[in-house]
């Protein structure tokens, strides 16, 4: 991944193929671009967006066509934009608990401050922008809510209700913690132990997220 800085801008452009097993290589370039502009805390949903994206290139324009990943981090934005050569809009409809087309960009549009596309001289770009301020993100707290979002439909269970919906989502939780145990015991392993190591995790984080001036 070649990258510079213009001023406040930092940019890096990948040019590859879109084929499965390049993915993985995105996924560890994107890392390794984000921890050099220090911007680790955005690396694992980067790496999932720049999944999910390139996952749909493959899907809906073709395996091995040549694409082009661009990373760009200015401000309090870090965008990135995923380049391909068909002019085909993606569209963000209705998705069945069944259907895995369009997921992809239910996810992104989930994790996203802002996303769209872009038609090109040469095809499309279809892009996205997550915001390096931690403080204004709890990017936690919208994965868990995106994920229980995604459980509930995997289940089964109705549309969310708006006046109940936190309600619905904290046992949907309960429900999603018991699955995880009962995985966590069907491969030998200790759940209270699991449990313990989640806490110690999210008093880190909770303490990493208290402004220095208040400690």
């Amino acid at each position: 991944m070649s990258g510079h800085e213009n001023g406040s801008q930092l940019r890096s452009v990948l040019p590859f193929k879109a084929e499965p097993v390049v993915v993985r290589d995105l996924r560890r370039a994107v890392r390794g671009q984000l921890v050099e502009w220090r911007l680790p805390t955005l690396a694992e949903e980067a790496e999932l967006v720049v999944s999910e994206l390139a996952a749909n290139v493959i899907k809906h324009v073709g395996e091995g066509v040549p694409a082009t990943l661009v990373l760009e981090a200015s401000g309090d934005r870090l965008r990135i934009e995923l380049h391909d050569k068909s002019y085909r809009v993606p569209v963000l409809g209705a998705v069945a608990c069944d259907d895995e087309c369009g997921r992809g960009l239910h996810l992104l549009a989930g994790m996203a401050d802002d996303w769209g596309t872009l038609l090109t001289a040469t095809g499309k770009a279809v892009w996205c922008e997550l915001s390096t301020a931690p403080a204004t993100r709890c990017r936690r707290a919208r994965r868990a809510e995106m994920t229980l979002t995604e459980y509930r439909r995997d289940m089964g269970e109705p549309p969310l209700l708006q006046s109940r919906s936190g309600q619905f989502l904290e046992e949907s939780a309960i429900d999603l913690i018991a699955d995880v145990l009962h995985w966590v015991i069907g491969r030998g392993g200790d759940p209270d132990s699991l449990l313990d190591r989640a806490q110690m995790h999210f008093e880190a984080d909770a303490r990493a997220e208290v402004p220095a001036e208040a400690v």
